[in-house]
Order: structure tokens, then sequence, then C-alpha cells
């Protein structure tokens, strides 16, 4: 998913198709995250960094007398997102391209979500003054992204493979793509915001891929601002070092998996 604009050159285009395909993963933690929501069907609520829109349309499902807004900065996202899921088949349910950190809408919101989405913003304290010009008094936040220290021994196999001579013309100047923070983080901005926590921590998040396969197919969607960085014409040489060196350190569990320790920052939040 993106959620801030970037200049035109660290434009990621996303391809929207292949990440619906292979984000099982972060559709599990959004259902994780849906069931602690205990919603009631009237809601309105604001789904930032909708990707897809898969997930915000199972929320949709869930709020017949409700209604819900998905928005994320990728164009090509929402397009897909909004044929996939339109009006007509989802009358309570909205899609728009708008930038995490630049949130102005008009109708005031009940809950405010984003699942596997916030890590992709550097300015966090912008998003939480978003949310709190959106949402109604007594309304929720509720969040998950990457935490601090998730996926650390995937950066292990991708750096020193960005650092060799074939590919390391491409990553030049190139700017952090992820921002993983702590709970400390949030304990000062949150309530700067005007928001009382309710829950605040890390969580271990750990999944596996099915084989080399499964784990290249998560590095060309999930990872796509290194990926993207490589000519289209050696991209899945790069794809298939990294997955390499991985694979070098973090064998195959039993079944053929590939493990991958995650953390998770979650957060539920009210505001006051």
């Amino acid at each position: 998913m993106s959620l801030v604009t970037p200049s035109s050159a660290e434009r990621i285009v996303w391809n929207a198709a292949d990440y619906a395909a292979n984000s099982a993963v972060q559709h599990r933690w959004a259902r994780e995250r849906i069931a602690r929501l205990n919603l009631r069907g009237g809601e309105h609520l604001l789904d930032v960094g909708c990707g897809d829109g898969k997930v915000t349309a199972e929320i949709a499902r869930a709020l017949p007398r409700g209604a819900v807004t998905g928005v994320d900065a990728s164009p090509e996202m929402i397009e897909f997102a909004t044929k996939t899921f339109p009006p007509d088949a989802f009358p309570n349910l909205r899609f728009r391209v708008m930038d995490a950190g630049k949130i102005k809408l008009s109708r005031p919101f009940d809950v405010f979500f984003s699942n596997a989405a916030l890590h992709w913003m550097e300015d966090h304290p912008a998003v939480l003054r978003g949310a709190a010009s959106v949402l109604k008094p007594g309304g929720r936040l509720v969040v998950s992204c990457g935490g601090k220290g998730n996926a650390h021994d995937v950066f292990l196999a991708l750096r020193p493979e960005m650092r060799l001579k074939r590919w390391r013309g491409f990553f030049r100047k190139m700017r952090t793509p992820y921002f993983f923070y702590s709970p400390a983080d949030y304990e000062k901005w949150l309530p700067k915001s005007g928001f009382k926590i309710q829950r605040l921590e890390l969580a271990p998040k750990d999944e596996t891929y099915d084989g080399a396969a499964g784990f290249a197919a998560w590095l060309r969607t999930a990872w796509i601002p290194y990926v993207q960085r490589v000519p289209e014409c050696a991209r899945e040489d790069f794809i298939a070092a990294v997955t390499g060196r991985y694979l070098d350190r973090h064998p195959r569990d039993q079944s053929g998996r590939i493990p991958v320790r995650m953390v998770r920052l979650e957060m539920d939040a009210v505001k006051v």
C-alpha cells in the first residue's frame, strides 16, 4: 500500500493485481484487527492505506447500516479497488486517492483503521493529526503496522546484495522506504494529537512463505521500493539473489516453508 505521494523520482508503481494475489499474510493480520473492532454494523470507518481494497470491502460487508471509505496514495491501487469492488455491488463503500499525511474529509468517522501500511510513511504525527481531524469524539484509532525490528533478517540479506558492484549503482541516493517505530514514539505522539491510549505494544508476528517461490513473490510485492530500482530485465535475478542469501541463513522448515521474523506495532486509542 502507498501512504504518501513521493517525488516523481521516487514514485513507486504498484501492480495492484500482483499485490492482491500475494498479500495473504497482510489479509490475515487485518482480520485479527477487524475482530477486535467489535463492530455493531452502523459505524462509519476510514481505512487508511487500503491498497487493493480487499480488506476494506470485507469491513464494508460487516457494516450494512454504516459506510466505509478507503484511501491510498497509489492511483493504481485505488483504480483496482474501485473496479474490483464497484459501488453497485458495495453501495456503502467508496475509494479515494489520498496521502495519509494530508487527510481532509468532511464526513466524521467512528473508526480510523489501518493495517500493514503506516510503516511506509515517515511522518506518523501528521497521520495522527489527520486522524484526530476526522474522528468523532470518542472515535477509535486502530492501527497495526511494521514496528521496530521488523524483518531484520531480511535486511541482513538485502543490504549486502545491494552493495555488490552489479547492483549498487541502482541504489545510490535511495531514500529510506520504511519507518519502523516503537511504542515509546507513540507514547509521545498519541496524547499530543488528542488520543487516550488503550493498547500499545510491539507484537511478534512470525510468518512463513511457501518455499523460495513464495518468498520471492513476497519480495516482489512487499519490497517494491528496492525491487523497482533494478531494471526490469535484471529484476528477477536480483530477487533470486536476495532469496538465496536469505535461505543460506534461514533454511526451509520441515514442511518446506521459509520462516521470517516480523514485528508489528499495534495500537488502539480513543479520541478524547
